[in-house]
């Protein structure tokens, strides 16, 4: 197949279209510079030089693909618009990417026992409401035309597959860890995020590119930890003690706000059957903490 990537020069992006290279298909990428450019071509991708605003570009990027991953911004709703507007009727695949911080509850580090699954998602928080807008735009789309899916990542943790770029979550905590000689977590790092391996996530994409029921929600899921049991890792792999407690407020100085409250901060505990039981999705890697202790360092 003939597939655009949107975000190709990122770490989910660059990972799904390396992957789709390796597996024979032709893949043209979206990136916002000459250098960006390069590193794609040196990896069999062919770049297009222009960001998620040039509305007119994607839609002529998107007809003249068989398919569409869109693997930038899960927030930019003009970028989605052009992109449908563009399919619709054609029945092609689009396959947006968007992240279970959808269901985060901002708890400062705190446990909870609840958990999402995908026939039953709660009413989204002020912070994420406009975010769930655009998924639910893109699995209306269904009914226009357009085999679309929304594959709602969990945290992601593994090395890329193709640009040398860094995942969301787990890298700042290494990153503060290695600044301050202090492994910390939010709060007391009893909340828990569920998880998946980055080369699970690009088996999946590829699975869904041929096997998507139009108008699919996919939660991307193969384990879950508690920041504190991967904080514990992290310091053990470094050798620097026992990790600490972090208050909410020196840790949104650190990361911001987002980052802090949602990434970092916030339960996701979600389940996904979607992708096993429709797509045949097998993920072979299960253990972030192993990861951490193993490879991450």
């Amino acid at each position: 197949m003939n597939v655009f990537v949107t975000g190709a020069a990122g770490f989910i992006g660059g990972s799904i279209a390396t992957g789709l290279v390796q597996a024979g298909h032709k893949v043209t990428g979206l990136v916002r510079s000459a250098e960006q450019a390069n590193e794609l071509t040196a990896l069999g991708i062919t770049p297009v030089i222009g960001t998620l605003d040039d509305s007119a570009l994607l839609a002529d990027q998107a007809r003249a693909a068989d398919a569409v991953i869109n693997a930038a911004s899960s927030d930019h709703r003009a970028a989605v618009e052009a992109l449908l507007n563009a399919l619709r009727g054609s029945n092609k695949v689009f396959l947006h990417t968007s992240g279970s911080s959808i269901v985060g509850d901002a708890s400062g580090g705190k446990s909870s026992d609840v958990i999402y699954y995908e026939d039953n998602l709660p009413e989204p928080t002020v912070d994420k409401a406009a975010r769930v807008a655009i998924d639910n735009l893109i699995l209306a789309a269904a009914k226009d035309g357009v085999n679309s899916a929304v594959i709602c990542n969990t945290l992601i943790y593994g090395n890329s597959l193709g640009v040398k770029r860094d995942s969301v979550q787990l890298p700042r905590l290494l990153k503060q860890a290695r600044k301050s000689g202090v492994v910390r977590h939010v709060g007391t790092g009893q909340n828990i995020w569920s998880n998946v391996h980055i080369e699970d996530v690009v088996a999946l994409y590829l699975l869904a590119l041929t096997k998507n029921i139009p108008g699919t929600f996919y939660f991307v899921e193969s384990g879950e930890s508690s920041f504190i049991d991967m904080t514990t890792a992290m310091a053990k792999a470094l050798n620097l003690g026992e990790p600490q407690d972090w208050p909410l407020k020196d840790a949104e100085a650190e990361w911001g706000y987002e980052m802090a409250n949602y990434g970092l901060g916030s339960n996701s505990r979600v389940r996904g059957k979607h992708a096993r039981e429709l797509l045949g999705w097998a993920p072979k890697r299960t253990s972030v903490t192993e990861w951490i202790l193993h490879e991450m360092v």
